[in-house]
């Protein structure tokens, strides 16, 4: 996912009124969106550098968007939960109908022969992708979730409490049951962490079904996401699971 235009670096300043983020730029302060509905804990780091992008459209209430804060290591973590489905959806329609790829992480994504983003599975539920071969009436479903959180060279999810989530993932075990197949994928918005593993001091729900569906089948996947001033893409750099 290449940005419009390069992204500019601030300082963040503060985060407020949950979609709110205060940055310095040039002996001014700015107002930027904050595209994050968790908590950004250990991400939420004022006095850090960050990096972000301006909009043209006159429509919009706020000009600016964060993107990106810097840790205290030095590295980028990647706020703006819109950045793993786009990359997610790019990665898809670059591989699926290509057979075979020779990362591994990707490999198996690439024997589908078509995807369908927000794939409607109920009256009030649309999973992030479907993938299907033509041969066969079997699916493959794909849920997406960001992950900002990283402790002592973990990266975790979630970053609060997710209802939501956990809604997801007794549907991927409900469609495993019913013969298809299921994978989340975790994007890790961060470059700091080897290992993954469910944040249970923050959602033991959330971990006991991810241990459940694991079980049960479910695919789990957490991807690195390269971040740079000028794109964020998928890595196929998957970090070990710790659970």
């Amino acid at each position: 996912m290449k940005f419009s235009a390069q992204l500019q670096e601030g300082v963040f300043l503060k985060r407020y009124k949950r979609f709110f983020a205060d940055i310095e730029f040039q002996g001014q302060t700015l107002v930027a969106h904050l595209p994050n509905t968790g908590s950004l804990k250990t991400a939420n780091n004022p006095g850090q550098n960050c990096l972000f992008s301006t909009s043209d459209n006159p429509e919009r209430k706020l000009k600016y968007t964060l993107e990106m804060i810097q840790s205290p290591a030095g590295g980028w973590i990647g706020v703006n939960t819109a950045t793993p489905n786009t990359v997610m959806r790019e990665t898809l329609m670059d591989l699926v109908g290509k057979g075979s790829h020779e990362a591994e992480s990707f490999s198996h994504w690439a024997s589908f022969d078509e995807v369908k983003p927000e794939y409607k599975i109920s009256a009030e539920t649309r999973l992030d992708f479907m993938l299907k071969k033509k041969a066969s009436d079997k699916m493959h479903f794909i849920e997406v979730k960001n992950v900002t959180l990283g402790e002592n060279g973990v990266a975790k999810f979630p970053d609060a409490v997710t209802e939501r989530g956990q809604k997801h993932l007794r549907e991927l075990m409900a469609l495993i049951d019913q013969g298809h197949s299921a994978e989340i994928v975790f994007t890790v918005q961060r470059q700091d962490c080897e290992t993954f593993a469910p944040a249970d001091d923050i959602d033991p729900e959330y971990g006991q079904l991810l241990r459940e569906a694991a079980k049960k089948g479910l695919k789990i996947s957490p991807l690195v996401v390269d971040l740079s001033p000028a794109e964020a893409a998928l890595s196929a750099k998957k970090l070990a699971l710790s659970f």
